[in-house]
């Protein structure tokens, strides 16, 4: 392969010099040399295996050239054609030829080889011939070859390879891994906080590297959706339970632009905004084609469907050229499109009019006026660009003198020009959106997604330290979605309405958590600690907007946005106690208890400031 003997003489020293020791009882016994190969974990194996590799690479080539093996042809419009002889993804390898029993006789040879020349043994227990349509005597080339015999569809890759991209069946296993992950028994033993948490982290990886390649149909994408949702509020075949909040307000955004953490209001775009994430994830392959090298897989997409544009697109799928995944990605190059932009290079393969390269759209919208009068309409950035000009300028030819009034819009033109000139570099793509130049899921689907323009405190809600469960709780609380009595007599249940605490008023989420006299006393509480009057607003939400804590300072800011949280939480809980286990109210343990919470939240913040209660009550008084 060309490695010179001082090259090879340090690999072999890598490979002789490694020595091993085994445990016994927990401690490691004598050392040993290896006879051959390397440990596992070594960091030099994988580059090892790649040079293998490419030995065997070279053998299935040479056997293609000389007519041995004849590896699959792709063609394409225009009469283009590709040859595939075998792909390679670390430890698995697809091999094409034809159906044949002598091309498979020579293609274990080829193996035998491989295995003799590179010490390697290749695994035919867990390899298979797979036919591709009708195939006949394939049992008797299996047995030639020594494995097993397979058929379509198959999993590759962890993805479906010969499926249909649209039937519904290859989305089985991952239907199926969440039931598993999301099963109702487990909601039993984990609080609502609990269940977010396993949500996000069931839906950050499972349907995700499906929906890189494939579009979910809208049905699997609605039982994905159904599974969520019995999660978190209850439900299913088995049971009814109350979905206090609706889906679709559940998945909305945070308050409008408020994007620089790229947090959501609750679960992270994974549940009626799939559709959308899907979009997001099949348009990375229009940006990848645009701005990869010629690598495999855009040499194949771009032989089967042919090129457009330079080369930066294909063409649109049609016919027997426009079936399966590609057809569907080719759905995405619109939107994707009006977010790329060109960077001038050498400008050989950027039109001057047409597209995209300066300013804030094509040159031809920007001055259709001078677009009509060019003769240059398909000309390259380079085309234009005379470098004889001195330091080189602007060519522009037009078919005829401008009158008076046309002047300003040429001089406009130059001026918008004028920063711009070609150079020694490529042509390049970059992404419009966000501040990197580049691709970013999480950026289209911000460009996808429409945020919400509804404003909602969600500063004051999810707040950092404080548990999941009660920011959920507050956020339940916002929108007046808590089961309180008023809740439960719309519901159809037969109940008097009376403040479990006070005992004078009808039960509503705003009279329980802001307006009751017993919780009043809370508030006293942390209103004197600070010397501050309020006026109480009239609803939840509006607390929740109003809950400033400027005159706290900085050090005391993050514990002042909990003290709400804590009053409501502290509040709901004994609320509860009195509602289910009955008893009697104890204002004063009520006081205790919500001190208690409340330290035990700061201590997070404040480490060793707040050593004991006593500590904590005078840092958060003091001025």
């Amino acid at each position: 392969m060309g490695f010179g003997a001082r090259w090879r003489d340090w690999i072999w020293w890598c490979i002789s010099t490694a020595r091993f020791s085994i445990l016994i009882n927990g401690v490691p016994v004598g050392f040993f040399s290896n006879t051959k190969g390397l440990r596992q974990g070594d960091p030099l194996s994988p580059y090892l295996f790649v040079l293998g590799l490419e030995v065997f690479s070279i053998l299935v080539r040479r056997a293609v050239e000389g007519g041995f093996l004849s590896g699959c042809c792709l063609r394409g419009r225009g009469g283009g054609e590709m040859m595939v002889t075998h792909l390679l993804f670390a430890d698995d390898t697809i091999i094409f030829c034809e159906a044949k029993k002598e091309q498979v006789t020579k293609l274990s040879w080829i193996l035998a080889w491989f295995e003799a020349s590179s010490g390697l043994r290749i695994n035919l227990a867990k390899s298979a011939l797979i036919p591709v349509g009708e195939v006949v005597e394939v049992e008797e080339m299996a047995v030639e070859l020594g494995c097993k015999v397979g058929s379509l569809p198959t999993v590759y890759l962890g993805l479906p390879l010969g499926a249909h991209h649209k039937a519904t069946s290859m989305w089985d296993g991952v239907e199926e891994r969440m039931r598993r992950r999301l099963a109702q028994w487990k909601r039993h033993y984990i609080s609502k906080g609990g269940r977010i948490t396993l949500i996000k982290s069931t839906l950050a990886s499972m349907p995700t590297y499906h929906l890189s390649l494939f579009r979910m149909p809208k049905n699997v994408a609605k039982r994905l959706e159904r599974i969520q949702r019995d999660f978190l509020w209850g439900g299913g075949n088995l049971e009814k339970k109350v979905h206090l909040i609706n889906w679709e307000v559940v998945c909305t955004h945070k308050e409008k632009g408020d994007y620089k953490n790229g947090k959501y209001i609750y679960i992270y775009i994974y549940q009626t905004k799939i559709e959308t994430l899907n979009k997001a994830l099949l348009g990375k392959w229009i940006w990848r084609f645009a701005s990869d090298r010629d690598i495999l897989w855009k040499k194949v997409i771009g032989t089967k469907y042919g090129k457009k544009g330079f080369g930066w697109r294909t063409k649109e799928s049609r016919g027997t050229y426009g079936v399966g995944v590609w057809k569907e990605i080719l759905k995405e190059a619109n939107w994707c499109w009006e977010n790329l932009m060109f960077k001038v290079g050498k400008g050989t393969r950027v039109s001057f009019w047409t597209d995209h390269w300066c300013g804030n759209t094509a040159l031809s919208l920007m001055f259709p006026q001078l677009f009509a009068l060019s003769v240059q309409r398909n000309a390259t950035v380079k085309d234009v660009w005379d470098s004889s000009l001195g330091q080189g300028g602007w060519n522009l030819i037009f078919s005829r003198d401008f009158n008076d009034w046309e002047l300003d819009l040429i001089g406009d033109l130059l001026i918008l020009l004028r920063g711009f000139r070609t150079s020694s570099e490529e042509d390049s793509v970059f992404w419009k959106e966000g501040n990197h130049g580049t691709f970013r899921v999480k950026d289209a689907f911000r460009l996808l997604d429409a945020p919400n323009v509804t404003a909602f405190p969600v500063k004051c809600i999810w707040v950092d330290k404080v548990p999941t469960k009660v920011a959920f709780f507050a956020w339940e609380a916002s929108w007046g979605k808590i089961l309180t009595l008023d809740r439960l007599q719309k519901r159809g249940w037969q109940l008097a309405n009376c403040c479990f605490l006070c005992g004078c008023i009808e039960e509503n989420v705003n009279h329980i958590l802001v307006h009751c006299t017993v919780v009043r006393t809370l508030w006293d509480i942390v209103l004197a600690l600070v010397g501050v009057q309020w006026v109480f607003p009239e609803t939840v939400k509006e607390v929740l907007w109003s809950w400033r804590g400027s005159f706290v300072g900085r050090k005391r800011k993050r514990i002042w946005n909990s003290i709400l949280l804590c009053i409501f939480w502290t509040v709901w809980k004994e609320r509860n106690r009195l509602a289910f286990r009955g008893g009697h109210l104890d204002i004063q343990k009520l006081k205790n208890s919500f001190v208690c919470n409340l330290w035990s939240w700061a201590r997070v913040y404040m480490g060793e400031e707040t050593s004991s209660l006593l500590d904590f009550l005078e840092w958060l008084a003091a001025p």
